[in-house]
């Protein structure tokens, strides 16, 4: 199974959105772009909502029968790790082996010395097309592995266990974005030489780049170090694949990419400059817009969204703690309820669409609403017949989002 060259992944907290998602993809189609989707959703997130990884499967079926999409899509096990494989496994066909945890876990001493003795031929000068000549000594490698060849071990162990259970076909991503500090290009180097000694047939890997990824929210950091660590990055990955026999469609993966519009256009320069492919991933972006289509439609659309901030508000706390490192909220920036409460659909609506422009928009309130979709979930079937009495205002909304905020400006312009 091979993941093709541009790829994007969709996440849908209830569900109900798999056909409004894939009509951006369709349009990216006609537009001449092919992209391959990819339905996203974490452990955590199917245990919030109450949805299992069946469901997921189910969903992305159903859309591309409806919508008469021919080509290929994939269903991904996002962030999952040896205690949560299993339920995944006959589902889905993309696995993103979440290795967070154990970078900077020690391997042994003597699989240290091991690694460092089958990559001694790269001490000296190392010349990373593309990226640079940097001056290799048997402590740096020595370094590398002592940060980060556990955590490789780690992926190959949940890699084999996946093989076990249902054969090699599938796409195995390799996440190392969930840590303090951004690889180099040397790091990423013998990180890869690690993840092809293990034998993981790599598709996809995803680093850690400098500046914030938040959740929902643009990209925070300096651009033009983005746009270095990224191209540097796509050079190692190409370098390293002729070197270590990885697959030729190895290629970087962007977590928690959904709206991050200052770096889309230094991602679609170095994409269309190199001729690289990309997964882009995003999440609760979908979910977003299910509230802004609620707003818009007025009546109990509009007076649930209210109540979702009004809940998630009092529930702040609790709702931010498990992602207190991806979501920077300032609570004197944030409405009081009842302010929520006068507003109009449309003004809801503003406050929460992603556009930096309108005077309304607010940031603080969208982070808090991204990771209130508990809240909803709560609702149970309040919640998902309002998505279905509302369905055109919440569908047009959530094709718009991923077409023209999210994939004409990545991969077309």
């Amino acid at each position: 199974m091979k993941l093709e060259k541009y790829s994007f992944g969709m996440g849908d907290r209830f569900l109900h959105q798999g056909k409004a998602q894939l009509q951006a993809i369709v349009n990216a189609k006609n537009a001449g772009v092919d992209i391959t989707p990819v339905w996203n959703k974490s452990n955590r997130e199917h245990e919030i909502v109450g949805t299992n990884p069946g469901s997921l499967r189910q969903e992305a079926d159903d859309a591309v029968r409806a919508l008469g999409w021919e080509s290929n899509y994939r269903v991904d096990a996002d962030h999952i790790n040896l205690a949560t494989v299993d339920r995944f496994v006959q589902c889905s066909d993309f696995f993103t082996l979440d290795v967070g945890d154990a970078i900077g876990e020690a391997a042994t001493d003597s699989d240290i010395a091991s690694f460092v003795d089958r990559h001694g031929r790269y001490i000296g000068d190392l010349n990373i097309p593309g990226a640079g000549t940097f001056k290799v000594t048997r402590a740096n490698v020595e370094a590398v592995a002592k940060t980060f060849l556990k955590a490789v071990q780690t992926a190959g162990v949940i890699y084999r266990h996946i093989v076990e259970q249902r054969g090699s076909d599938f796409i195995p991503e390799v996440s190392m974005d969930e840590t303090a500090n951004p690889q180099t290009p040397l790091e990423m180097f013998f990180i890869l030489a690690a993840i092809a000694d293990e034998g993981i047939p790599a598709q996809t890997i995803a680093p850690k780049f400098n500046g914030r990824f938040n959740k929902g929210v643009d990209y925070v950091g300096n651009v033009e170090q983005f746009e270095k660590e990224f191209n540097d990055d796509l050079a190692t990955i190409a370098f390293a694949i002729s070197e270590f026999k990885l697959p030729d469609n190895l290629k970087l993966s962007i977590h928690s990419g959904s709206d991050k519009f200052s770096i889309y256009r230094p991602i679609r320069d170095a994409l269309r400059r190199t001729g690289a492919g990309v997964h882009v991933k995003t999440a609760g972006t979908t979910w977003l817009e299910e509230l802004i289509g609620l707003a818009e439609g007025g009546g109990e659309g509009l007076a649930i969204a209210k109540e979702v901030y009004a809940q998630s508000l009092a529930h702040k706390d609790a709702l931010c703690k498990p992602y207190a490192t991806v979501i920077d909220i300032d609570d004197d920036r944030l409405p009081a309820a009842a302010t929520v409460n006068s507003w109009t659909g449309e003004e809801y609506a503003r406050a929460l669409r992603h556009n930096p422009t309108d005077p309304l928009y607010n940031l603080h309130l969208r982070q808090l609403l991204h990771v209130g979709y508990k809240v909803a979930a709560q609702m149970g079937e309040r919640y998902y017949s309002a998505l279905g009495e509302y369905e055109t205002d919440v569908s047009r909304n959530v094709t718009e989002n991923l077409w023209v905020r999210h994939i004409k400006p990545l991969f077309i312009d």
